[in-house]
């Protein structure tokens, strides 16, 4: 009886999870669902303002692995995240305060993921930015009363027919963008629409830049630091202004700097110090959030000390694989927010040792993610782990693709070679004062983009600064972006 009444209850469960699980949104249908999001915050259309489209990637990505972590069976609450998006004014919602729509037509906009389930949170990203929920909610309503009428509904991903488009007045996000794409001019006719305006802005950005170059070689002797760089594209006035604020601290606070010596500054959104031992000092913080920052120097580098000794265990346990963070693929992180990954992590290869001969996997690189994501081998050779891998599935994926990763790792050295040589290349046979690429540029995109420059006999770039992108755009100082692949 007693057993009975547990099957009972047992079935019950599974068929209430069963019926939970319908009543949210799958994948399909969230991606659907947040299409007029997509299309507001589109890097594709921030080309003139790298800044803000410089914003929207790195959070698209961070939203992207939130909503993924969402979506695996079993998973546990997640961390609230807090996302900052620039939006679009597209439909000219006349709900909006004027105030907040700035002159270049769209708005800053930042929120927190803290929701349990796809269906609230897909409706708290659409809320929080204004956008229309009818879409999401409508359909929600009638799913819930299929439900209460004893049928299950047809699950299928939502795909808008164009006149859903028509008859609503919102625009097709499928259909502007690739309205946007085939509008993408060639790089001679955009050269030749923008070379004397970014000539213009590089002539009065120059005073700048050498300004910029004095003080960050004063301050390096002064402070006796490695080196000052900057973590966002800020425009050299900007950096300038960031460079005197620094040197107005220094003389005041002069025996604090004391701690900094050897290392290296970095001007950022937050204060603190990095998952690599760098100094972060925020832009925005006053001096005073500065000081105390550099007084719990001491604490921060017994703190990396003790990291670094992790990174050596967990090595030896890997077979001597080199544990690496990459700010290029990685989000931000705070040290003590690494230590307490890097830490789990170790813990979790303790209890349950995989078995690898020592010095097995050396030359390979890893990189661990703090998500719940597939382990998988980057295009530049990297493996990337999530903290919560299980040990045993880890070795036979290191084991499975060790050589492949060798290979990968072999040609991302000679590809870097190779770009070394076509930027020098480049510069020299076109006249470029700089030319760089983002770092969302690969070596391999960037060979590519800089051997059809070579080829393709361009004579307007002649003491210009160019990156290589994947966008057009024109900065404030006269730096010209364009898109690796190029059209001609």
């Amino acid at each position: 009886m007693y057993g009975e009444r547990l099957h009972s209850q047992f079935c019950v469960g599974r068929a209430n999870q069963q019926i939970c699980r319908m009543r949210t949104l799958s994948a399909t249908d969230a991606v659907n669902a947040l299409r007029p999001f997509y299309f507001a915050v589109h890097p594709d259309f921030f080309g003139q303002y790298p800044r803000e489209r410089e914003v929207n990637e790195n959070s698209l990505k961070r939203l992207s692995s939130y909503l993924e972590c969402m979506q695996r069976p079993g998973y546990r609450a997640l961390q609230p995240t807090q996302l900052t998006f620039y939006i679009r004014e597209t439909t000219g919602d006349t709900n909006l305060p004027q105030q907040c729509v700035n002159t270049a037509g769209f708005r800053a906009v930042s929120f927190t993921l803290q929701t349990k389930d796809l269906l609230s949170t897909v409706v708290n990203i659409l809320k929080s930015c204004s956008l229309p929920t009818d879409h999401v909610q409508d359909s929600q309503v009638d799913t819930d009363l299929q439900h209460r009428n004893g049928r299950v509904p047809f699950c299928r991903p939502v795909r808008w027919d164009k006149t859903y488009y028509s008859f609503t007045g919102y625009r097709d996000p499928e259909e502007e963008l690739d309205c946007a794409q085939h509008m993408e001019p060639t790089l001679g006719l955009w050269l030749h629409k923008n070379i004397a305006a970014a000539s213009e802005k590089l002539s009065v950005s120059i005073p700048l830049r050498d300004e910029l170059d004095r003080l960050t070689t004063e301050l390096c002797l002064q402070l006796e630091i490695t080196k000052i760089r900057w973590q966002k594209s800020w425009g050299v006035a900007h950096r300038c202004s960031q460079l005197h604020s620094l040197g107005r601290f220094a003389q005041q606070n002069a025996p604090l700097l004391h701690n900094i010596k050897g290392c290296t500054l970095i001007f950022a959104d937050n204060s603190g110090v990095n998952a690599v031992g760098q100094i972060m000092l925020g832009t925005v913080d006053v001096h005073h959030h500065w000081t105390k920052i550099l007084e719990r120097l001491p604490v921060y580098y017994k703190l990396h000390s003790q990291l670094s000794l992790l990174e050596e265990r967990i090595s030896y346990l890997l077979g001597d694989v080199q544990l690496i963070y990459d700010e290029d693929l990685q989000p931000a992180m705070m040290l003590e927010d690494y230590y307490r990954m890097l830490k789990a992590f170790h813990q979790c290869l303790v209890a349950s040792r995989p078995l690898f001969h020592p010095r097995s996997l050396k030359g390979l690189q890893m990189i661990l993610e703090n998500d719940s994501t597939a382990p998988s081998l980057l295009k530049a050779g990297q493996l990337t782990v999530p903290v919560t891998c299980d040990p045993i599935a880890l070795q036979w994926f290191i084991l499975a693709h060790a050589q492949e990763a060798r290979s990968y790792l072999r040609r991302e050295e000679e590809l870097e070679v190779e770009q070394e040589k076509l930027i020098s290349d480049c510069r020299e046979r076109l006249g470029l004062k700089r030319l760089y690429k983002e770092p969302s540029v690969s070596s391999q995109q960037m060979v590519k983009c800089c051997q059809r420059l070579l080829d393709g006999h361009v004579t307007e770039l002649q003491g210009m600064h160019l990156c290589v992108s994947h966008f057009y755009s024109v900065l404030q100082d006269g730096d010209l972006c364009i898109p690796w692949d190029w059209k001609k």
